[in-house]
């Protein structure tokens, strides 16, 4: 029960982004801040909707 738990938490984390957004603060040395997240969702979304795809 307690494997299945951990799978199913890691998928969520996966699908909210938090690992994600966890990857990208080990890749440049920063801490868990407000500021961080914001600029993490921002440069997220840009990076998504400027590769729009047309049909």
């Amino acid at each position: 029960m307690r494997a299945l738990w951990h799978i199913l938490r890691g998928l969520l984390k996966e699908l909210s982004d938090e690992s994600a957004y966890e990857r990208y603060l080990a890749a440049r040395g920063l801490s868990h801040s407000a500021e961080e997240w914001r600029r993490f969702w921002e440069r997220r979304l840009r990076s998504k909707y400027l590769r729009a795809k047309c049909c």
